[in-house]
């Protein structure tokens, strides 16, 4: 896991533990920029979001997810988006199940 109580700063985002992990390695990699959900998102954004996607790959080799991890963007009530600044969710450490819920 990212050491606790310790966050790594990319550039234009930041990741950090999630407070209630569901999976033995749970981290967020969440813009500076705020974006309360990817329907918002504008096409300006393109490169920040694929940004996220790199920070999470970099951090999930750093943490030793060899064997595969899953990426999680919620959107929306529906979609189980509880917090209004879009954040991508980074768990491994275990097999994942399909479908996630």
């Amino acid at each position: 896991m990212i050491e606790a109580a310790r966050q790594v700063e990319e550039g234009v985002c930041i990741a950090f533990n999630d407070i209630q992990p569901q999976a033995p390695t749970h981290f967020l990699v969440v813009p500076k920029k705020p974006i309360a959900q990817l329907s918002k998102a504008e096409d300006s954004d393109a490169e920040l979001l694929g940004h996220l996607v790199i920070v999470a790959k970099k951090c999930a080799v750093k943490l030793g997810l060899t064997n595969g991890y899953r990426l999680i963007l919620n959107e929306g009530k529906e979609g189980g988006q509880s917090v209004y600044h879009i954040h991508l969710h980074v768990c491994g450490g275990r097999q994942m199940l399909w479908p996630p819920g």
